[in-house]
């Protein structure tokens, strides 16, 4: 559908709703866009014919209440078509979509909505909202979303240019709060390398993704990818069960499966896999956490299809990755998508990138259209990041001879929790408000040979003995599921440098 090479900058005039869907909708409007499968059979489907004229009409909706070019819009709803339509209304109107999790608590999304300074908020009646956190702001709740969809539809998607804003998403940095990413509408064309260099995306795919819709790997893998190529996507909203996947494989003839590595394990643990026909399956497809050269054997002894592993992070899409074209190597993540600049830099001094087998940053070229416009009011996390013409997440890793990349850990302790990524300052700064904690520290622990999880490392105050369920407890009340720890480690004191630092990266071995 769209013919340029994918490292051709993209159009001056871009608006990325308009490339996802406004010539779907013209030249197969009854091909089914968006498929929501609940528990049992019930499912809802949504053609590019409706997804179009539902976008058009909430951006009509949205900018009839006020709202003006650039104006953040917070999402804070559950796993729903609304979701998407909400999303992709705001970039079809010229708005900034500020997509968020609904695992937050209440006090976590007053802190972006006050940080992002969103002027409206679309939540499901399920997400609490801090009352004076949206003082003054537009809220909107589903009865609210359901009028807007039935209104008059904008005539045409927004004339922005491909710098504009488009996407503002919250990520955990290195600091005790989460710090806003915001992305350009460039950022759909820069993912296009990927759609033929790790997806292997064609128009007549069917993609099933196993995410929830407020996650950016669902939303972008799982629908903006294959709406841009005109593919057809599958989401599950029901109960999570490992064993469902196959059936719904079987069910829909999907031809991607896209997940994290933990549930291709469960999938293989739980699920019976004679039992469904996996026929039309042509590769999965994985990122969020590494792939162990285990569980890729597994996997394909198991079903005898490929898996494909690709890197990315919340600044730039995804831009290392294996495909069919590119062999895997077990513990790799692949190479370079073609049209990609990547380099690894030292650590220190000038940026100028490193041979083959030496071990620096893994840096993008700051031309990627993907890349972040920049952090949302950091200008000196932003300076932190960029090293001359190149963007630097903090993974230290060396290309071999044949291109590919190896891990050799992180520059920082920014941990990784079944794909998200977490801040050991943010679990920190909620741990030792306990009244029983002298003392805590988080950092990533191995559980398994390939599997880690978030362990709070804990000194007690003198005189207490806090139980290791109320501290997972007090965490839980406090933070989104996913960045609670999930072991709880008793420690005399914290291993700490001669100035006085704690050692996150000795936490494990103090532990024993």
């Amino acid at each position: 559908m769209h013919a340029r090479p994918p490292d051709s900058p993209p159009p001056a005039r871009f608006n990325a709703a308009r490339y996802c869907l406004e010539a779907n909708a013209r030249t197969h409007p009854d091909k089914p866009a968006l498929i929501l499968v609940g528990d049992g059979d019930r499912a809802e489907v949504l053609s590019f014919g409706e997804v179009d004229r539902a976008v058009r009409a909430v951006a009509a909706g949205l900018l009839d209440l006020g709202l003006n070019p650039g104006s953040r819009v917070m999402i804070r709803m559950g796993n729903d078509a609304d979701y998407a339509i909400v999303y992709f209304a705001a970039l079809a109107a010229g708005l900034v979509a500020q997509p968020s999790s609904p695992q937050l608590t209440a006090a976590e999304a007053a802190f972006l909505l006050r940080d992002s300074g969103a002027a409206a908020i679309v939540a499901a009646e399920e997400c609490p909202l801090d009352p004076e956190a949206c003082g003054g702001r537009i809220v909107l709740r589903p009865a609210d979303v359901a009028r807007l969809k039935a209104g008059p539809a904008l005539p045409a998607y927004a004339d922005t240019a491909a710098d504009d804003p488009a996407h503002l998403i919250y990520t955990s940095g290195t600091t005790s709060r989460p710090k806003g990413v915001l992305h350009a509408h460039r950022a759909i064309w820069g993912r296009r390398p990927m759609h033929d260099h790790w997806l292997g995306l064609r128009e007549s795919d069917v993609v099933l993704h196993a995410g929830t819709m407020n996650w950016t790997y669902t939303l972008g893998v799982g629908i903006q990818d294959p709406w841009a190529r005109g593919a057809t996507t599958v989401l599950y909203t029901g109960r999570r069960d490992p064993a469902v996947w196959p059936a719904l494989i079987d069910r829909y003839r999907a031809t991607l499966f896209a997940a994290v590595p933990s549930l291709y394990r469960q999938i293989l643990k739980y699920a019976d896999l004679t039992a469904h026909d996996l026929g039309s399956l042509r590769h999965g497809i994985t990122a969020g956490e590494a792939l162990s050269p285990h569980l890729l054997a597994e996997w394909t002894a198991a079903t005898g299809k490929p898996l494909y592993e690709a890197l990315g992070m919340s600044e730039v899409s995804t831009y290392i990755s294996t495909c069919p074209g590119v062999p895997v190597k077990p513990g790799s993540p692949g190479r370079p998508q073609p049209g990609r600049r990547v380099a690894i830099l030292p650590p220190e001094g000038e940026p100028a990138p490193l041979a083959a087998g030496q071990t620096g940053l893994l840096a993008v070229h700051r031309s990627d259209p993907g890349l972040m416009l920049g952090y949302w009011n950091r200008p000196e996390e932003e300076a932190a990041v960029m090293r001359g013409e190149w963007f630097t997440g903090g993974d230290l890793a060396r290309f071999d001879e044949d291109g590919y990349v190896w891990f050799e850990g992180r520059n920082d302790d920014v941990m990784n929790a079944f794909g998200y990524r977490v801040s050991p300052n943010e679990v920190e700064a909620v741990l030792v408000t306990h009244p029983d904690v002298q003392e805590g520290a988080v950092a990533e622990r191995a559980v398994r040979a390939d599997v880690r999880v978030i362990a709070a490392y804990v000194v007690p105050k003198p005189g207490t003995a806090p139980r290791r369920e109320d501290l997972l407890a007090w965490c839980q009340e406090r933070l989104a599921g996913y960045k609670c720890p999930r072991e709880v480690v008793f420690l005399e004191a914290l291993p700490r440098t001669p100035n006085g630092k704690v050692q996150r990266k000795r936490l494990a071995e103090a532990a024993g």
